[in-house]
Protein backbone atom coordinates (compact mmCIF):
# COMPACT_ATOMS: atom_id res chain seq x y z
CA UNK A 1 0.00 0.00 0.00
CA UNK A 2 3.25 2.27 0.56
CA UNK A 3 3.15 2.40 -3.57
CA UNK A 4 -0.38 3.59 -3.55
CA UNK A 5 0.06 5.80 -1.13
CA UNK A 6 3.28 7.46 -3.09
CA UNK A 7 1.66 7.68 -6.03
CA UNK A 8 -1.91 9.70 -4.84
CA UNK A 9 0.62 12.28 -3.14
CA UNK A 10 2.28 12.22 -5.90
CA UNK A 11 -1.12 12.97 -8.02
CA UNK A 12 -2.64 15.49 -5.35
CA UNK A 13 0.68 17.93 -5.41
CA UNK A 14 0.54 17.64 -9.23
CA UNK A 15 -3.24 18.20 -9.31
CA UNK A 16 -2.02 21.31 -7.03
CA UNK A 17 -0.24 22.96 -9.62
CA UNK A 18 -3.14 25.54 -10.91
CA UNK A 19 -2.53 26.67 -14.21
CA UNK A 20 -4.43 30.02 -13.81
CA UNK A 21 -2.07 31.03 -10.62
CA UNK A 22 1.48 29.34 -12.49
CA UNK A 23 0.10 31.68 -15.46
CA UNK A 24 -1.08 34.21 -13.44
CA UNK A 25 2.55 34.77 -11.79
CA UNK A 26 3.93 35.07 -15.16
CA UNK A 27 2.67 38.02 -16.12
CA UNK A 28 3.10 39.96 -13.51
CA UNK A 29 1.18 38.12 -10.27
CA UNK A 30 -2.06 38.22 -11.55
CA UNK A 31 -4.29 36.71 -8.64
CA UNK A 32 -7.90 35.57 -10.51
CA UNK A 33 -9.32 34.53 -7.21
CA UNK A 34 -9.32 37.93 -6.64
CA UNK A 35 -11.81 38.91 -9.57
CA UNK A 36 -14.93 38.23 -10.91
CA UNK A 37 -16.05 34.77 -9.29
CA UNK A 38 -12.95 34.43 -7.50
CA UNK A 39 -12.06 31.48 -9.19
CA UNK A 40 -9.12 29.80 -10.44
CA UNK A 41 -10.71 28.18 -13.26
CA UNK A 42 -11.15 28.58 -16.77
CA UNK A 43 -14.52 30.03 -16.58
CA UNK A 44 -13.35 32.99 -14.44
CA UNK A 45 -9.91 33.32 -16.19
CA UNK A 46 -12.02 33.81 -19.85
CA UNK A 47 -14.58 36.09 -18.02
CA UNK A 48 -11.37 38.33 -16.64
CA UNK A 49 -8.08 37.55 -18.68
CA UNK A 50 -9.32 36.91 -21.86
CA UNK A 51 -9.41 33.54 -24.14
CA UNK A 52 -5.84 33.43 -24.60
CA UNK A 53 -4.82 33.06 -20.53
CA UNK A 54 -7.99 30.88 -20.19
CA UNK A 55 -7.00 28.83 -23.07
CA UNK A 56 -3.76 28.08 -21.47
CA UNK A 57 -5.47 27.42 -18.10
CA UNK A 58 -7.31 24.94 -19.50
CA UNK A 59 -4.64 23.43 -20.74
CA UNK A 60 -2.45 22.64 -17.99
CA UNK A 61 -5.51 21.80 -15.43
CA UNK A 62 -6.64 19.22 -18.29
CA UNK A 63 -2.84 18.19 -19.05
CA UNK A 64 -2.65 17.76 -14.98
CA UNK A 65 -5.39 15.17 -14.76
CA UNK A 66 -3.84 13.65 -17.72
CA UNK A 67 -0.73 13.48 -16.17
CA UNK A 68 -1.92 12.02 -12.62
CA UNK A 69 -4.45 9.27 -14.76
CA UNK A 70 -1.91 8.50 -17.09
CA UNK A 71 1.63 8.53 -16.03
CA UNK A 72 1.71 7.97 -12.50
CA UNK A 73 0.16 4.92 -12.18
CA UNK A 74 1.90 2.84 -14.23
CA UNK A 75 5.61 4.75 -13.19
CA UNK A 76 8.13 1.83 -11.23
CA UNK A 77 8.73 4.37 -8.11
CA UNK A 78 12.65 3.60 -7.17
CA UNK A 79 13.07 1.45 -3.99
CA UNK A 80 9.31 1.31 -3.79
CA UNK A 81 7.96 -2.37 -3.80
CA UNK A 82 5.06 -2.95 -6.40
CA UNK A 83 1.30 -3.10 -5.44
CA UNK A 84 0.81 -6.43 -7.81
CA UNK A 85 -2.23 -7.84 -6.08
CA UNK A 86 -4.13 -4.12 -6.86
CA UNK A 87 -6.02 -3.74 -9.90
CA UNK A 88 -4.01 -0.89 -12.30
CA UNK A 89 -7.69 0.54 -12.34
CA UNK A 90 -8.02 1.15 -9.34
CA UNK A 91 -4.90 2.69 -8.65
CA UNK A 92 -5.63 4.95 -11.81
CA UNK A 93 -9.02 6.20 -10.26
CA UNK A 94 -7.55 6.56 -6.82
CA UNK A 95 -4.91 8.75 -8.86
CA UNK A 96 -7.25 10.44 -11.03
CA UNK A 97 -9.14 11.55 -7.72
CA UNK A 98 -6.55 13.09 -5.79
CA UNK A 99 -5.41 15.59 -8.84
CA UNK A 100 -8.79 16.87 -8.57
CA UNK A 101 -8.73 17.45 -5.41
CA UNK A 102 -5.27 18.52 -5.69
CA UNK A 103 -6.84 21.41 -8.17
CA UNK A 104 -9.54 22.29 -5.35
CA UNK A 105 -7.92 22.52 -2.26
CA UNK A 106 -3.73 22.97 -3.67
CA UNK A 107 -1.03 22.91 -1.35
CA UNK A 108 1.04 25.57 -3.22
CA UNK A 109 -1.81 28.21 -3.59
CA UNK A 110 -2.84 28.23 0.74
CA UNK A 111 -5.56 25.23 -0.46
CA UNK A 112 -8.27 27.72 -2.31
CA UNK A 113 -7.96 26.08 -5.81
CA UNK A 114 -10.59 26.21 -8.68
CA UNK A 115 -13.87 23.45 -8.75
CA UNK A 116 -12.11 20.62 -10.65
CA UNK A 117 -14.09 20.22 -13.62
CA UNK A 118 -11.02 20.76 -16.50
CA UNK A 119 -9.10 18.42 -14.06
CA UNK A 120 -11.51 15.57 -14.12
CA UNK A 121 -12.11 15.89 -17.66
CA UNK A 122 -8.10 15.52 -18.30
CA UNK A 123 -8.51 11.85 -16.04
CA UNK A 124 -11.40 11.08 -18.40
CA UNK A 125 -9.57 10.94 -21.65
CA UNK A 126 -7.06 8.80 -20.04
CA UNK A 127 -9.70 6.51 -18.27
CA UNK A 128 -12.74 6.58 -20.66
CA UNK A 129 -12.37 8.74 -23.40
CA UNK A 130 -15.97 7.96 -24.78
CA UNK A 131 -17.57 9.21 -21.73
CA UNK A 132 -16.34 13.18 -23.18
CA UNK A 133 -19.39 12.58 -25.90
CA UNK A 134 -22.47 12.45 -23.74
CA UNK A 135 -20.70 15.10 -21.72
CA UNK A 136 -20.12 17.79 -24.17
CA UNK A 137 -23.24 17.38 -26.37
CA UNK A 138 -25.25 17.25 -22.62
CA UNK A 139 -22.50 20.77 -21.98
CA UNK A 140 -23.43 22.74 -25.20
CA UNK A 141 -27.23 21.88 -25.25
CA UNK A 142 -27.50 23.02 -21.23
CA UNK A 143 -25.03 25.91 -21.77
CA UNK A 144 -27.29 27.35 -25.47
CA UNK A 145 -30.49 26.72 -23.55
CA UNK A 146 -29.68 28.01 -20.30
CA UNK A 147 -26.50 30.25 -20.26
CA UNK A 148 -24.80 29.09 -17.16
CA UNK A 149 -21.24 27.20 -17.13
CA UNK A 150 -21.95 26.26 -13.94
CA UNK A 151 -25.46 23.96 -14.54
CA UNK A 152 -23.84 22.80 -18.11
CA UNK A 153 -20.93 21.51 -15.78
CA UNK A 154 -23.03 20.18 -13.95
CA UNK A 155 -25.09 18.37 -15.64
CA UNK A 156 -22.07 17.09 -17.84
CA UNK A 157 -20.61 15.30 -14.78
CA UNK A 158 -24.73 13.29 -14.27
CA UNK A 159 -23.99 12.32 -17.77
CA UNK A 160 -21.10 10.57 -17.37
CA UNK A 161 -22.21 8.71 -14.18
CA UNK A 162 -24.75 8.10 -15.99
CA UNK A 163 -23.81 6.78 -19.19
CA UNK A 164 -20.93 4.90 -17.02
CA UNK A 165 -23.72 3.13 -15.48
CA UNK A 166 -25.65 1.88 -18.74
CA UNK A 167 -22.53 -0.24 -19.79
CA UNK A 168 -21.40 -1.58 -16.30
CA UNK A 169 -22.49 -4.62 -15.11
CA UNK A 170 -22.30 -3.65 -12.05
CA UNK A 171 -22.89 -0.76 -9.63
CA UNK A 172 -19.56 -1.73 -8.27
CA UNK A 173 -17.79 -0.80 -11.59
CA UNK A 174 -14.90 1.06 -11.10
CA UNK A 175 -15.55 3.83 -14.20
CA UNK A 176 -19.29 4.17 -12.88
CA UNK A 177 -18.40 4.73 -9.20
CA UNK A 178 -15.93 7.00 -10.09
CA UNK A 179 -18.32 9.02 -12.28
CA UNK A 180 -20.82 8.70 -9.38
CA UNK A 181 -18.94 10.44 -6.82
CA UNK A 182 -17.31 13.02 -9.51
CA UNK A 183 -20.95 14.41 -10.40
CA UNK A 184 -21.45 14.17 -6.79
CA UNK A 185 -18.54 16.11 -5.71
CA UNK A 186 -19.41 18.76 -9.21
CA UNK A 187 -22.62 19.52 -7.65
CA UNK A 188 -21.00 19.84 -4.26
CA UNK A 189 -18.07 22.55 -5.71
CA UNK A 190 -20.47 24.56 -7.39
CA UNK A 191 -23.25 24.99 -4.66
CA UNK A 192 -22.37 28.61 -4.94
CA UNK A 193 -23.17 29.16 -8.23
CA UNK A 194 -26.65 26.70 -7.63
CA UNK A 195 -27.34 29.45 -4.77
CA UNK A 196 -26.41 32.59 -7.37
CA UNK A 197 -28.55 30.92 -9.77
CA UNK A 198 -31.53 30.28 -7.27
CA UNK A 199 -30.68 34.21 -6.29
CA UNK A 200 -31.11 35.21 -9.78
CA UNK A 201 -27.67 36.81 -9.43
CA UNK A 202 -25.63 33.91 -11.69
CA UNK A 203 -23.42 35.06 -14.91
CA UNK A 204 -24.80 34.03 -18.07
CA UNK A 205 -22.92 33.65 -21.12
CA UNK A 206 -25.14 35.81 -23.29
CA UNK A 207 -23.56 35.60 -26.42
CA UNK A 208 -24.09 31.32 -26.75
CA UNK A 209 -27.46 31.74 -25.31
CA UNK A 210 -30.11 30.31 -27.50
CA UNK A 211 -33.06 32.10 -25.80
CA UNK A 212 -31.95 35.79 -24.88
CA UNK A 213 -33.81 37.57 -22.02
CA UNK A 214 -34.77 41.04 -22.78
CA UNK A 215 -32.64 43.42 -21.08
Amino acid sequence: MFELGLKVLISYLIGSVMGALVLGRLQGGVDIRSMGSGNAGGTNALRTQGWRFALGVVVVDIGKGMLAAGVIPTIELPFVAENSNLPLIWITITCACASVIGHVWPIWHKFRGGKGAATLIGTLIIIEPWLLIPVLIVWIIVLVISGFVGLATICGGISAALAAGVISESLENPLFLYCAVMSVYLIYSHRSNIKRMQQGTENRLHSVTLFRRPR
